[in-house]
């Protein structure tokens, strides 16, 4: 009996050891990452496996910013290489806007993604999209509940513990930043999409198999790039409850006495900003401007990539560039390409 207690004792005391080392390196881990608030440390401590996930989806945000914005004065390329959970813009302009919902849709998607691949020990499918007897549509409708939902739910609440775990100041760019990032996250839970899979003989649709999955997130990048254009302006007032944003107009009356102002509240989807946009044409650490010298431009057009638009009326340089490639590849048997040599002559085009 005593071997089965010192069996039981040793194995205790192992189970014991592997988590204080677990949670040793978790502490090492996240006191090294830098930009991270206290509260945001403490959630890396609880859940270090979600922290991975979050760095998945900052780069994902970050790439896909950089890619609505690779035309535009802005081109959303310094702020990504500051600290990685640090505020990323100073100016409460419209840019920031996009930035702030487009890292919290990102936080957002990726843990949910990694939820479903079951790389986070807490979470994993939808429990509320899973087959039973009463899941699905109507008793008539040929399809029911199955595979892995994501769950969404649990990605939106950690992606906000955590994304607003910074916003610590109850000043009116702390409510932008909130509002924002509430914007992005919940643009990913409202584009989840249902795909199915059909079973049957010989390829027939008797039944199909449904689940809620994500869609890719360049759908999501265009569709806040949208919001982002539409971006309403707002204003602090402070009311019985505190600070609040709201859209401030001027209701014109055929009468003498100034017009009072209606308030209107965002609403909940729509990105807001405080500031005017500066128009980045200067390098300027403040408004975290990279400039747009030495930026590559189209000679011709008019959209915002034109040398026009993007070089600030500096004009530009042109730079005729002439290189060799291959050229008339074939193919001869056996086993053989052959290539020409060919010269490529063409004109750059870039900002003084």
């Amino acid at each position: 009996m005593w071997k089965i207690h010192n069996k039981l004792l040793i194995y205790i005391l192992w189970i014991m050891e592997i988590r204080l080392v677990s949670s040793f390196t978790s502490a090492m881990l996240c006191g090294r990452i830098p930009g991270l608030t206290p509260g945001q440390r403490n959630m890396c401590r609880e859940m270090p496996d979600a922290l991975i996930a979050l760095g998945e989806g900052h780069q994902l945000g970050a790439q896909e910013c950089q890619h609505q914005f690779r035309g535009h004065r802005w081109n959303c390329s310094e702020v990504w290489q500051r600290n990685v959970f640090a505020h990323v813009i100073p100016t409460a302009s419209r840019e920031a806007a996009y930035t702030y919902a487009i890292a919290s849709a990102g936080a957002a998607y990726a843990v949910t993604a990694a939820c479903a691949r079951g790389n986070i020990s807490t979470c994993g499918c939808d429990v509320r999209h899973k087959a039973t007897p009463t899941a699905g549509g109507a008793p008539d409708e040929p399809w029911k509940w199955g595979g892995c939902s994501a769950d969404v739910d649990f990605g939106m609440r950690y992606a906000r513990r955590f994304m607003d775990a910074r916003e610590l100041e109850r000043d009116a760019r702390t409510l932008m930043n909130v509002h924002n990032n509430r914007a992005g996250r919940t643009l990913v839970k409202k584009m989840l999409r249902t795909d199915c899979k059909c079973h049957g003989v010989s390829g027939s649709c008797v039944m199909k198999t449904c689940w809620k999955s994500l869609p890719p997130f360049r759908l999501i990048g265009d569709k806040l790039m949208q919001k982002y254009q539409k971006a309403k302006t707002v204003q602090a007032i402070k009311g019985k409850r505190g600070l609040r944003l709201v859209l401030s107009r001027k209701k014109h009356a055929g009468t003498a006495r100034a017009p009072k102002p209606v308030l209107d509240w965002p609403k909940r989807m729509e990105l807001i900003y405080l500031e005017a946009s500066p128009n980045y044409c200067e390098r300027s650490l403040q408004t975290g401007s990279q400039g747009t010298a030495g930026r590559t431009c189209q000679r011709t057009g008019h959209g915002p990539q034109s040398c026009d638009m993007l070089c600030c009326g500096r004009g530009h340089n042109t730079q005729h560039i002439r290189r060799t490639k291959q050229c008339r590849c074939q193919f001869r048997w056996c086993c053989e390409v052959k290539c020409d040599e060919c010269d490529e002559s063409y004109e750059e085009f870039t900002c003084k």
